[in-house]
């Protein structure tokens, strides 16, 4: 006989392995359940959310959302602007298609397209799945949101505003672009840090699976990091199976969290081969221009930190110190 201790474990390991972020939240919109993927893709890690309201700017759905009190509280709507709450508690109450949510079940929680935004500041689209929870007898117990991040990320803004991210930039449009934006630091102070990325699978696949295998998974990454970029921030292929990113982080702190939201984003790629779905991981090496460096010392220590992330077993991050950690949201880096 399983005990409910043992059921509860089970499917918060099954939870664990989509994909897609998952978010289930009680009546009073507190977060009872994060998935892997949910802190992977928008940067709150579980052990901060749970048991927590769930965070009022997570995503904002073209047509507008708020909130409205709960348990009876009779003020007006428009007195609260989020879900704060003195002696009374507060649901979000989200639009669904421009209707209240508990108007829209009947359309089944049609996936709509929001913008998340991640504990960092910076938003991605994503489709999102709202559903309610109901017991046997119709009393509602809470809510479950779904979401992923949008494929069609060349039709629909991301990031800040500005341009989105180039695609496919080869290696001496990177190269050039890495140089003009050195020189950039070094006259105006503009932040200056390099993330090397190589997928870990990459190798094996182009040996396992041949050539196209490989390229269609690295376009897939590709696209998926570009994701999570700032306009400002440029995506470039470095070799066969490898990528640089510019970033303008202001600092190695804020660096290393943007690429443990890259490594996040990695692990949610949905890759498959003749049907076979290939879990991907990536390992990144993260340096900060600081003074007295050259581009090429940069370039060599972002190198070694990304072979050091390699060298540790994969999923890794690395900063230039050569200071290894798992890619948050991995299980040996709980």
């Amino acid at each position: 006989m399983v005990d409910s201790a043992t059921r509860i474990e089970m499917l918060g390991a099954t939870l664990d392995l989509l994909d897609e972020g998952v978010a289930l939240l009680d009546a009073h919109s507190l977060v009872v359940y994060w998935n892997e993927a949910a802190s992977a893709l928008t940067g709150h890690r579980r052990m901060n959310v749970l048991s927590r309201a769930c965070p009022s700017d997570l995503y904002q759905l073209a047509d507008g959302h708020g909130t409205e009190p709960a348990l009876g509280a009779t003020a007006p709507k428009e007195e609260y602007a989020g879900p704060k709450y003195s002696g009374q508690l507060y649901t979000q109450k989200h639009l669904v298609n421009g209707r209240p949510e508990d108007s829209a079940e009947d359309e089944a929680a049609k996936p709509v397209l929001v913008q998340m935004k991640h504990h960092l500041g910076h938003t991605f689209p994503a489709m999102l799945r709202k559903m309610p929870l109901r017991d046997a007898f119709g009393k509602r117990l809470g809510t479950v949101l779904i979401f992923r991040p949008a494929e069609e990320i060349d039709e629909i803004p991301h990031g800040e505003i500005g341009e989105a991210p180039i695609l496919h930039r080869s290696q001496p449009e990177t190269e050039e672009r890495l140089e003009g934006a050195f020189h950039e630091w070094k006259t105006n102070g503009t932040k200056f840090g390099l993330l090397w990325i190589t997928v870990d699978q990459a190798a094996q696949m182009r040996r396992t699976h041949g050539r196209d295998a490989c390229e269609a998974m690295l376009k897939i990454v590709e696209h998926r990091l570009a994701q999570a970029l700032r306009p400002s921030e440029i995506i470039g292929r470095w070799g066969n199976d490898e990528f640089l990113v510019l970033s303008h982080e202001r600092t190695l702190d804020m660096l290393m969290e943007h690429a443990h939201h890259l490594a996040g984003m990695t692990r949610t790629a949905d890759f498959r081969w003749w049907g076979d779905r290939i879990s991907l991981t990536a390992s990144i090496g993260a340096v900060q221009a600081a003074s007295g460096d050259t581009l090429s010392r940069l370039m060599h220590e972002a190198q070694q930190a990304m072979h050091a992330s390699v060298y540790a077993g994969g999923n890794h991050v690395t900063h230039g110190s050569g200071h290894s950690v798992p890619a948050k949201g991995d299980p040996c880096s709980r």
